[in-house]
């Protein structure tokens, strides 16, 4: 069957694609030419001028007369990426000189249930399958040479922007994939923090892709280890990777969320609904209630959890309900921490890191503490935490009970 980015555009191969321009063709686009005729031209402009940055990064790094990068001292190491929220296996500490550290992802397409209780779903654009896309972890001064894979069966084109990575557009003037094709990217990892990696194919279909859950993280530790303002050393027993995503799903007139029959089918659709800037859903991994209950993130008293925050797209304010960061890295590695943070800031395009060890036993609610968003559009997650309660931090002294006015 011939596949298409969008019915009744074009046909999703490289002799009929122009990068960032799917919406093209939309003024012709049988049964949707009313609805796209008054914003094509605005939009077709947009696509242009981001098709032409596009053509030109991608231009400037393969035209350049570069001597070819001296690889000699870096080992070869192949890194296994895992589902969130947790974390592939890495060194706190570095050992050895510096690696190459190999990585495959797929870009994958799939439907996905945003919320069991009112039927919301999206056709995720996902690397390899998940919202968030999976956690990297190296060390500074080490190199991440990806290879990425665009499924044959595929509806559209992919690529990815390291922000972590420095030239072509963090990546993304060179990892055009189209259904079929793969690409094999090599970056060096120059500074130490958490980042954030999204597609961005160009034009209205980079926010097209972040707000279908294209996104993910990377994190960069200094070769050795995380440390404290006095420089000593911070461990970590283990890692919460959580990626907020807002999501956009279009609504019929009676307020009931749409469904399509494949990926790209909601794309002017999803333009308008996010054209108001209001999300409907602004989840953790992927969907309402995928950190709560039996997906709970699991803890004991005495662990030290690093919880790894990513919003490719919005401000977020990460709080942990009944407990604290006791060192959170806003910005870089290489800066001092913050101490004993209440709530802490995550820039919309970015990711962050806070440590945290548990001190009391319960149920801890990780929240975004815009409390419409974390109570009522689904950014909440629970850490459920085993061991001893200790009165010395909290007691409850006199039980609810009633009294006389």
């Amino acid at each position: 069957m011939t596949k298409f980015i969008n019915p009744g555009l074009k046909q999703t191969s490289r002799r009929n694609v122009l990068r960032g321009t799917v919406l093209a063709g939309a003024a012709a686009m049988t049964g949707a030419a009313a609805m796209a005729t008054p914003r094509a031209p605005k939009i077709n402009a947009v696509n242009k001028t981001s098709a032409k940055l596009y053509k030109a990064a991608s231009e400037t790094a393969t035209d350049a007369n570069a001597k070819p990068a001296d690889l000699a001292g870096y080992t070869r190491v192949k890194q296994e990426l895992v589902a969130p929220p947790f974390a592939p296996k890495h060194e706190q500490v570095a050992t050895g000189g510096p690696k190459i550290v190999e990585i495959t992802m797929d870009t994958t397409e799939r439907l996905m249930v945003v919320d069991e209780d009112t039927g919301a779903e999206v056709w995720a654009l996902t690397y390899n399958g998940s919202v968030p896309g999976p956690l990297i972890i190296v060390h500074e001064g080490d190199m991440v040479e990806l290879t990425l894979r665009n499924p044959a069966d595929s509806q559209m084109e992919h690529n990815i922007d390291f922000h972590a990575s420095t030239g072509a557009l963090g990546g993304g003037g060179l990892t055009h994939v189209y259904p079929g094709e793969e690409c094999v990217l090599r970056w060096k990892a120059t500074k130490p923090g958490c980042f954030t990696y999204h597609c961005a194919p160009g034009g209205a279909m980079i926010p097209y892709h972040v707000c279908h859950g294209m996104n993910g993280a990377v994190m960069v530790l200094p070769r050795d280890g995380l440390k404290d303002k006095d420089g000593n050393q911070l461990k970590y027993d283990s890692i919460a990777y959580i990626g907020e995503q807002d999501y956009y799903l279009p609504m019929d007139n009676s307020g009931a969320y749409k469904t399509y029959a494949a990926a790209g089918d909601d794309y002017a659709d999803s333009l308008d609904a996010m054209r108001g800037l209001i999300p409907t859903h602004s989840v953790f991994n992927g969907a309402v209630g995928a950190l709560t209950g039996e997906n709970a993130l699991k803890a004991e008293v005495g662990e030290t959890v690093l919880m790894i925050h990513n919003q490719a797209n919005r401000d977020s304010r990460p709080h942990l309900i009944g407990g604290h960061g006791d060192f959170v890295w806003e910005s870089s590695f290489s800066d001092e921490p913050l101490t004993g943070m209440e709530t802490w800031f995550v820039r919309g395009g970015s990711a962050v890191a806070a440590m945290y060890t548990f001190e009391q036993p319960g149920v801890y609610a990780y929240v975004n503490h815009n409390l419409i968003e974390g109570a009522m559009l689904g950014a909440t997650a629970h850490f459920v935490v085993e061991g001893s309660w200790d009165n010395a931090l909290m007691e409850q002294v006199v039980a609810p009970r009633e009294f006389e006015a």
